[in-house]
């Protein structure tokens, strides 16, 4: 029973420590990824011909036409899966770390399957949350509630709408999750074991997260234009009609819509999530 009880408590400290990070980059990135959504899908509303819209308009559009706390718009959502979402995938790496790592460091293609595995089994649990969370932040849906969202889409849609874009979302989440641990983990392990253990290793480790993080950032940002693509939608378009469809309005560039905000959101939520975790699993004296 104690054996049972070491094995389970870490995972569950893992899992708290996921959700505490997740929290608090969730709240201060949230504009980020708003105005990352705006930008995707804009052009599919505008007039042909309209002028291109950049970042910074965005934000001062959104401010101006609506208020300053629009910008945290699917917030709500963005909470409901965050929180127990990033604890999901922090407590699903831990195990999976521990249960196929003990002995030694993962390589780095075992690093890209290790991350790409857990954010599987998180993205799949939280897809209904990503689905509302994309459209409360499109601004082109009125729900008043995440409760509401899900009874709507149930209700006008079917269940096959909160799990629209689970392709994309896999497509876009196992690789950015893959390659981010990639880079994070290769990238500590090159620093000298004094900076590792330094008082400046919170630092050194949101460092190495940025690094990682711009990386898969721009490896994965073509995934999520087309994911946001069929989220928004309510007429099921599939993966290759969204493909399509970008590819037809925007061409090659419309791969690449909101990729500055995306990048400085998921590179600074990835960095600061793992910052955290890993102070918080060294602060309960487990390895993280």
């Amino acid at each position: 029973k104690t054996a049972e009880n070491d094995t389970q408590t870490p995972a569950l400290k893992a899992f708290m420590c996921g959700s505490l990070s997740g929290t608090c980059s969730t709240l201060l990135f949230q504009p980020l990824d708003l105005v990352k959504t705006r930008l995707q899908t804009l052009q599919k509303n505008a007039k042909p011909g309209a002028p291109k819209v950049g970042m910074f308009s965005v934000f001062v559009q959104v401010i101006r036409t609506e208020k300053f706390f629009s910008l945290w718009k699917g917030v709500s959502p963005s909470f409901v899966r965050c929180i127990p979402g990033v604890g999901i995938y922090f407590s699903t790496f831990y195990s999976l770390k521990q249960h196929f790592f003990q002995d030694r460091a993962p390589n780095a293609g075992e690093a890209v399957l290790l991350g790409a595995g857990a954010r599987s089994v998180a993205g799949v649990s939280m897809l209904p949350f990503t689905v509302i969370k994309t459209r409360f932040e499109s601004g082109c849906y009125n729900y008043g509630s995440v409760v509401g969202a899900l009874k709507s889409m149930y209700q006008t849609e079917g269940v096959r709408a909160l799990f629209s874009g689970l392709t994309a979302t896999l497509l876009r989440d196992a690789p950015f999750s893959g390659i981010y641990v990639m880079f994070y983990s290769q990238t500590k392990r090159s620093l000298p074991q004094e900076v590792a253990s330094s008082p400046y290793a919170p630092l050194v480790n949101f460092s190495c997260g940025v690094v990682a993080g711009v990386m898969a950032s721009l490896a994965t940002q073509p995934a999520d234009v087309v994911k946001t693509h069929i989220q928004v939608s309510p007429s099921h378009w599939r993966t290759a009609d969204a493909i399509h469809y970008i590819y037809s309005e925007n061409g090659v560039r419309g791969f690449f819509r909101g990729a500055v905000p995306r990048s400085l959101r998921r590179t600074l939520m990835a960095a600061m999530a793992w910052t955290v975790y890993e102070q918080l699993m060294a602060k309960m004296g487990l390895k993280s």
